[in-house]
């Protein structure tokens, strides 16, 4: 099959896996034809501008039903993606079609098709959080047994390390990555029950569908506390937060708001929203994106 894969994936893979996107790349055409043959499948077209993380491919199966054929690079935790789809079972989430492929190891992905055109963030602001945070609640379950999934300290332990490496490197950011670091160390210190996350949720990441309004994709899975998952929908429309004369103000409310919504701890909320946009801020920088940075940073700023 011979496609281009879609600009904004390719420029994520050069960011941040050089080496190891290249070669990805250069083996998708070969997955694709043997994933669209193992399900006798019919390719519509290429999703673009698609992810930043997969290859998904519009796609219709042997009865004619329509689906999604997602195909995800190995450092993108394929496996652990597939296992939470598994979990959910279509519950708040995307259903996955293919649980048992033998090509599962590969990364790839039968999944239902959803409104690719119409996400939460189309929605007014007011209703859009409303909404995710309604579809966020029905993910948090108990993870399974013996589960392999990572875990919220094991995975900003690696974030940390490299949050640390960037404050030597850019002195300016350095004072809010202390801070982010010291609101981790206390936020780990005590640790509420946990639940099985989405891990990267957002207004973008939540689709339109036909079993259900509205249902996730695009899980990066992690086992913790609901607070740090909630922490990422904080920040959504960051651009117009900044843009905003009382930016800071509504950042704050919209803290109390979703933490009331879910019944978290508002201060809980805040310390994983400071850690997680002051991540995001230094690897945007990291990466030769220093607009987003600037963003992220100022918005950490108010926490």
């Amino acid at each position: 099959m011979a496609f281009e894969p879609p600009q904004r994936l390719v420029r994520a893979l050069g960011e941040t896996q050089r080496d190891g996107g290249a070669d990805w790349l250069g083996r998708l055409p070969e997955l694709v034809r043997r994933a669209v043959g193992l399900r006798e499948l019919t390719v519509e077209r290429v999703q673009a501008p698609g992810g930043r993380s997969s290859l998904v491919l519009l796609v219709r199966q042997a009865d004619g039903t329509p689906a999604v054929l997602k195909l995800v690079p190995p450092w993108a935790r394929p496996g652990s993606e597939r296992a939470a789809l598994v979990r959910w079972d279509g519950f708040g989430a995307v259903r996955l079609l293919d649980a048992d492929a033998p090509d599962a190891g590969e990364g790839v992905l039968l999944l239902e098709r959803l409104h690719p055109e119409m996400s939460v963030r189309s929605l007014p602001e007011a209703k859009a959080l409303l909404e995710a945070a309604g579809t966020l609640r029905r993910l948090w379950v108990e993870p399974p047994a013996a589960h392999s999934f990572e875990t919220v300290a094991a995975r900003t332990g690696r974030q940390a390390e490299a949050m640390r490496r960037s404050a030597e490197a850019d002195p300016e950011a350095a004072p809010l990555v202390e801070a982010a670091l010291a609101a981790r160390e206390q936020l780990l210190a005590t640790q509420p029950e946990e639940q099985l996350l989405h891990g990267t949720f957002r207004q973008s990441k939540i689709l339109a569908g036909e079993r259900m309004p509205w249902l996730a994709v695009g899980p990066d899975p992690v086992v913790g506390e609901c607070a740090f998952d909630l922490a990422r929908l904080v920040r959504d429309r960051v651009e117009d937060l900044i843009a905003a004369p009382s930016g800071a103000a509504i950042t704050r409310r919209r803290v109390k708001r979703l933490a009331e919504s879910l019944d978290l701890d508002q201060e809980r909320l805040r310390g994983w929203t400071l850690f997680r946009a002051v991540e995001s801020g230094v690897r945007a920088r990291r990466v030769g994106r220093p607009g987003d940075a600037e963003l992220l940073l100022e918005f950490a700023s108010w926490l």
